[in-house]
């Protein structure tokens, strides 16, 4: 079965400090405004999820969630979670680490695409 979000080795090993250092941690993909379009990483206690959010998946064992309405526009689309050099969102807990994380995308398959399951509603 495909899967809709995953994430590089460099981004794992990001994940693993991170979730090491500041215990249940969650990824939301940022919509835009301030912060771009961004995958950002919170504490769980600071970040409200609601009915307006889906879970796509999960990264290291970290929960990804995402909007519903920007989820109409990228369903189509598989999402790697990647790191690069530079500053993370403002309020991303990647942020002092001097690195960032980066979403790339790709269309999936028409076979990829019919093999996916659901998104779920926010925990």
């Amino acid at each position: 079965m495909s899967n809709r979000v995953s994430a590089t080795p460099e981004a794992l090993e990001l994940i693993t400090a991170l979730k090491n250092q500041h215990g249940d941690i969650i990824f939301h993909q940022s919509g835009g405004c301030c912060d771009g379009s961004a995958p950002m990483l919170f504490p769980r206690s600071d970040f409200p999820l609601g009915g307006a959010d889906v879970k796509l998946g999960e990264i290291g064992g970290v929960p990804f969630y995402m909007s519903k309405s920007q989820f109409a526009y990228w369903e189509h689309t598989h999402l790697t979670i990647d790191v690069v050099r530079g500053n993370g969102g403002m309020f991303s807990l990647e942020r002092p680490s001097g690195l960032r994380f980066l979403t790339r995308s790709r269309l999936y398959s028409d076979d990829e695409f019919a093999a996916l399951p659901p998104v779920q509603p926010a925990d």
